[in-house]
């Protein structure tokens, strides 16, 4: 039984003060319901409840039953384009090919010989959104920095782009000169050259000490701390050293957002890849102990110092929240508290806000939508309505 889940079980019983003392860890540091801690019921979500149920191709979280800084492994959101290769881990290479001197097939044993890096790096879809959120997660990574593995091969001086390939792929319809066909299709992202080379991504083969799951990419995948789901490439089988810019279907065409900027006083539309998460937070539950109401909620960012969070409520000031230590590495999601008194009974919207320390703020819906048209990266304010009996 891992510690997530000794922890989990035991916060739920009569023990809870004394097993966080066991751990070291602050009692409000944990956000699983106390003792007579009871959730207060969402009143923006779909018709007949949440449906978070697991579909062969995706797996959503419940964000009202966050326990922990850690999501386990069970729990973690998953989702793909072209279902979950099945890759023998005996057999398995990683193939380093293109601009390189030595070109390589690497086992993991071989991989797990080089010198390892744990990261906390939490991450989200970056069509993650709504009143869910579902689709969000964070987790204690092992692995080996990608620098470590191209050095071994030795990168040419000509070499720009180092575009990942994972094990899955699926047929797909092109129009070529207005005659359709069909070709076969790989997922894959790239990264350009200093990024790549530099001790930032990773490639992964463990998720909270134990191997990967096959729904997170067994038995490698690449990790890009601070950016979203979409580029950190699971089941990488090859690495494709070239110059050229790579322009894949899931990089070129599929994950972009149209986005305006002002130049000369004039908007300009361009498409931008999805890469950085947008800095973002999103109210997870409302729960009621007596007559108290605490307000608990997650942030999602791309490893900027969060400057401080807000809490509005209906259509009062807005309020400092607390930022929970627990979730202090640079890359982990962060988690806050907002002790909400004087709840009167009736209906009430509940809205947050965060900053970080270069000064941006997440903003309102209204605002984005002037400056964004498509539905990825979605970072507005998510006002929450809730019914205080």
């Amino acid at each position: 039984m891992s510690t997530q889940t000794t922890r989990r079980e035991v916060l739920k019983g009569g023990a809870a003060i004394a097993a966080l003392g066991a751990f070291g860890l602050p009692e409000w540091g944990f956000p699983a319901l106390a003792q007579g801690e009871t959730l207060v019921a969402f009143t923006d979500l779909p018709e007949g409840g949440v449906n978070l149920q697991p579909t062969p191709d995706r797996r959503r979280l419940d964000i009202r039953d966050i326990d922990g800084p850690i999501t386990p492994a069970d729990k973690w959101f998953t989702t793909q384009h072209y279902g979950h290769p099945e890759i023998d881990r005996a057999t398995y290479r990683l193939r380093v090919s293109g601009l390189v001197d030595t070109p390589l097939e690497l086992s993991l044993a071989d991989l797990r010989a080089m010198p390892s890096r744990e990261l906390v790096f939490g991450f989200e879809c970056s069509g993650n959104g709504g009143p869910q959120n579902s689709l969000s997660s964070n987790g204690r990574w092992t692995g080996v920095s990608v620098s470590t593995v191209l050095e071994r091969a030795g990168v040419q001086a000509s070499a720009r782009e180092f575009v990942f390939f994972g094990a899955d792929h699926g047929e797909e319809e092109v129009v070529f000169r207005g005659r359709p066909s069909t070709v076969e299709q790989h997922y894959g992202r790239s990264l350009h050259r200093d990024l790549a080379l530099s001790n930032a991504p990773m490639l992964a083969y463990e998720l909270n000490g134990a191997p990967l799951s096959v729904h997170q990419g067994r038995p490698l995948r690449l990790l890009n701390p601070g950016w979203y789901g979409a580029p950190n490439v699971k089941w990488v089988s090859e690495i494709h050293v070239q110059e050229d810019q790579y322009l894949g279907k899931f990089q070129a065409r599929h994950y972009r957002t149209l986005k305006g900027e002002m130049v000369n006083g004039e908007m300009k539309w361009k498409e931008t890849a999805i890469t950085k998460m947008r800095l973002k937070s999103f109210i997870a539950r409302v729960t009621k102990m007596g007559n108290q109401h605490k307000v608990f909620g997650v942030i999602m960012h791309d490893g900027t110092p969060i400057r401080s969070v807000e809490v509005q409520v209906d259509d009062g000031p807005w309020q400092p929240a607390t930022l929970d230590p627990t979730t202090s590495e640079t890359y982990s999601w962060k988690f806050f508290n907002f002790d909400w008194n004087g709840a009167t009974p009736g209906e009430h919207t509940i809205t947050s806000r965060v900053t970080d320390t270069s000064g941006f703020m997440q903003p309102t819906a209204e605002a984005l939508s002037a400056v964004k048209k498509t539905f990825l990266e979605r970072n507005e304010q998510l006002p929450r309505t809730v019914m205080i009996a």
